[in-house]
């Protein structure tokens, strides 16, 4: 059965549906039927827009999108102190508080409204934390055209949350796969660094794993990275973001050529090519030769743990004697 549209008022309860014949009768009250019939009501007394003081909705719960700045939420200030709040928000009950509410959506127009000191325009609905969700999910993808980065954000505040993937899945309009893309990033970015690049609405996908692949493959310092950039002095997000990712590249480039010297080669006496050792930012690895020793190769690979864990238990001796 399609989902229904949160956006949209509940049909009313008798809608499309055929009375029963008037011979037939239940012997058993339904009281699911019931149940659901007085849900749909009050959803349906909740659907006028209401005026509610700025100072009893709170702003709890996952944010889609980044930190608004002063000038954006002055100049949204502004329009509605000319226009008039055109587009209500949503809010729902807070349980244990009566009279106040928890946002849904709406949170750059709630701020305006706060820098005003005027009450919001709202749509109050009883929504379950998955419901809200949801709700928010519908209104990103139909009014607000998030970033890639405020998605990733998102999706991973919702999955720490506990959410279940097929309620984020349905929030965000995305697969398994892009979720699992978006939470690696979101996890592996510092939030200091993406808050300071902003949301880069030019900044696809591709160039955000990039740069994630650079702070988790080479162990660079992106925080380093951002307050030797000073992208405060930097206006546009998607200039910010393309400083810091050229400048992991570079520092990336550098940290591989200073960080991976020549391979050692390694020797008998009557000059036999034994084997060959590489030491990467990663990794040590011993490479022996098939071909110069094949039977040495194979003892080694038939007592390679046995030997390791000689020569550990010998370093571990000698490092720890005292």
């Amino acid at each position: 059965m399609a989902r229904r549209n949160l956006f949209q008022p509940p049909p009313p309860p008798n809608a499309g549906v055929d009375a029963p014949p008037k011979e037939q009768k239940q012997r058993f009250p339904n009281t699911g039927a019931i149940s659901g019939v007085k849900s749909t009501l009050k959803d349906l007394s909740s659907n006028a827009v209401r005026e509610i003081s700025v100072d009893m909705i709170e702003e709890a719960g996952p944010k889609d999108r980044l930190t608004f700045t002063d000038a954006d939420v002055a100049s949204l200030a502004e329009s509605i102190r000319q226009h008039g709040q055109q587009v209500p928000i949503m809010v729902r009950p807070v349980a244990d508080k009566p009279g106040h509410y928890q946002i849904v959506y709406g949170r750059r127009r709630l701020c305006a409204l706060r820098v005003l000191g005027v009450p919001a325009k709202a749509l109050v609905r009883t929504l379950s934390d998955q419901e809200a969700i949801l709700a928010q999910g519908q209104e990103n993808s139909q009014r607000l055209d998030p970033s890639f980065i405020e998605k990733a954000l998102f999706a991973a505040e919702l999955v720490d949350s506990g959410y279940a993937q097929p309620v984020i899945l349905d929030a965000l309009a995305i697969d398994k796969p892009m979720l699992s893309r978006m939470t690696k990033v979101a996890r592996a970015i510092p939030g200091t660094v993406i808050q300071a690049i902003g949301s880069a609405h030019g900044i696809g996908r591709r160039r955000w794993e990039e740069l994630a692949d650079h702070a988790k493959n080479n162990t660079i310092d992106l925080e380093q990275i951002v307050s030797a950039i000073r992208l405060e002095d930097v206006h546009n997000s998607d200039e910010r973001f393309t400083q810091v990712s050229a400048a992991a590249a570079r520092k990336s480039r550098g940290e591989s050529r200073e960080s991976a010297p020549p391979a050692l080669s390694v020797s008998s006496r009557n000059g036999t090519h034994l084997a060959e050792i590489r030491d990467t930012p990663r990794a040590l690895t011993l490479k022996l030769s098939k071909t110069a020793t094949p039977e040495f190769a194979q003892w080694m690979r038939e007592n390679a743990e046995a030997e390791l864990m000689r020569l550990y238990e010998a370093w571990q001796s000698e490092h720890h004697s005292g």
